[in-house]
């Protein structure tokens, strides 16, 4: 059964860094991209950043540019979303998602049950 895990939310104040993980079983994430989407209270879900699996090109939103960072372990069957200067704007629930085929454009198709990121001070 194909399953996405995330972990490493929490409360951090502005300025602060976390880093957020995505652990898949079931399934190895050579040929998938995989995304990280938010969604904030009363706004619709984002895509935050997304890394191929074809050749590891990496897709950043604007908001996020320069402050975040996507890599992959395939080895351990895990993505990361290294998160810096993180702003109040920044808090969300942050889901990962799948997509076979390896290319960050197309139809997420299995996803994470997300993990709460809180930016207070």
């Amino acid at each position: 059964q194909l399953q996405l895990v995330e972990s490493g939310g929490g409360l951090v104040q502005p300025a602060g860094s976390l880093r957020l993980s995505c652990a898949a079983s079931g399934f190895t994430l050579d040929y998938y991209a995989i995304g990280w989407f938010r969604q904030a209270p009363g706004k619709e879900r984002e895509g935050v950043s997304c890394i191929s699996s074809s050749d590891g090109s990496t897709y950043y939103a604007d908001s996020v540019k320069g402050r975040f960072t996507i890599s992959r372990d395939n080895a351990k069957n895990t993505v990361y979303l290294q998160m810096n200067s993180l702003k109040p704007e920044d808090t969300a629930v942050y889901y990962c998602a799948a997509l076979i085929g390896g290319s960050c454009f197309g139809d997420f198709g299995s996803w994470g049950q997300g993990t709460q990121v809180t930016v207070s001070s």
